[in-house]
C-alpha cells in the first residue's frame, strides 16, 4: 500500500503547498522526514478533509434553531435521538451525557467510510493508522469515565475478578480483555473499508462505467453498519465501566447487544 500512498490529486496539491514547511517544523522535534516534498500522508489530508466538514456541519446545526424546523434542522436533532438512544438503551438514563463524544466518534467514523465514494478522494478508515487512533480514543475514553464514575481504586479492583485469591489469574486476563478490544474495534472497521475500496477501485478498473455502481451502492450501507458497530460496541464498553457492579456483571441487554455486533 505504501506505493498508493500520494497519488490522490489533492495530497499532491496539500504536499506542494505546506508539505516542506511541516517537514521543518517536525525537525525541530527531531523528527526528520525523508521526503520533505510529500510528508504529509493520504489519510491525514482525507482526515482533515472530514474535520473540516463536521465542524461545518455541526456549525450550522448548532446555530440555526427555529421553531418550526427545517429539513436540515430535523436531520440532525434526528441523528442526535439516534445516538442518544442508542446510549440510553445500554447504559442507561444518566448516559446522555456521553452522547457529545460517542456521537462525534461514530459520525467522525461515517463520513470517514463515506469519503471514499466521492471520485478523487479515499476513505480515511481504508487506513489502520486512523481506526487504531478510533479505537484507541475510545478506550481511553472510557476508563476515564469509569474512573470518574466509580474513583480509581474501584475501578482497578474490577480487574481483580470478585475473590482477591484469583486476582494474580484474573488481571492478566483482564488487560488482554481490555487491549484486544482495540485490536477487534480498529481491525473489523479497517478491514471491512479497505476491502470495499479495493473491490470498488478493480471492478472500476474492468468495467469503468455502470458496473461499480452497484457496489457503490452496497458501500453506503456498509460503511453505515461498520460505524454503527462500532458505536454500539462502544457504548456496551462503556456501559461495563461505569456500572457499579463489576465488568463481568455486564447488563443482559448489553450482553445482547454484544451478542448480536459480533455476529
Amino acid at each position: 500500500m505504501e506505493g498508493l500512498e500520494h497519488t490522490l490529486g489533492i495530497v499532491v496539491l496539500v504536499n506542494r503547498l505546506i508539505g516542506r514547511p511541516v517537514a521543518s517544523l517536525l525537525a525541530l522535534f527531531g523528527i526528520q522526514v525523508a521526503d520533505p516534498a510529500h510528508c504529509i500522508p493520504d489519510y491525514i489530508v482525507m482526515v482533515f478533509i472530514v474535520a473540516v466538514i463536521m465542524i461545518v456541519l455541526f456549525t450550522l446545526a448548532g446555530k440555526k434553531r427555529d421553531l418550526v424546523p427545517g429539513k436540515f434542522q430535523v436531520v440532525s436533532e434526528s441523528i442526535i435521538r439516534f445516538f442518544e438512544g442508542q446510549i440510553v438503551e445500554i447504559v442507561g438514563p444518566e448516559g446522555k451525557k456521553y452522547t457529545p463524544v460517542i456521537g462525534t466518534v461514530g459520525l467522525f467514523i461515517v463520513f470517514c467510510n463515506l469519503l471514499g465514494l466521492i471520485p478523487g478522494l479515499m476513505s480515511p478508515t481504508a487506513k489502520l493508522n486512523v481506526t487504531i487512533g478510533c479505537a484507541l480514543s475510545v478506550f481511553l475514553y472510557y476508563h476515564g469515565q469509569g474512573i470518574k464514575a466509580q474513583g480509581l481504586l474501584k475501578y482497578l479492583k474490577h480487574f481483580m475478578g470478585p475473590i482477591p485469591a484469583i486476582a494474580p489469574l484474573m488481571i492478566p486476563i483482564e488487560l488482554i480483555s481490555h487491549f484486544s478490544r482495540v485490536i477487534s474495534l480498529s481491525i473489523r472497521l479497517f478491514s471491512n473499508i479497505f476491502a470495499e475500496e479495493v473491490l470498488i477501485v478493480v471492478i472500476a478498473s474492468i468495467v469503468p462505467l455502470f458496473l461499480p455502481l452497484p457496489f457503490m451502492v452496497l458501500s453506503i450501507f456498509t460503511a453505515l453498519l461498520q460505524a454503527f458497530v462500532f458505536v454500539l460496541l462502544s457504548c456496551i464498553y462503556l456501559a461495563g465501566a461505569v456500572e457499579e457492579e463489576a465488568e463481568h456483571a455486564v447488563s443482559a441487554s448489553s450482553e445482547a447487544h454484544l451478542k448480536e455486533a459480533h455476529a
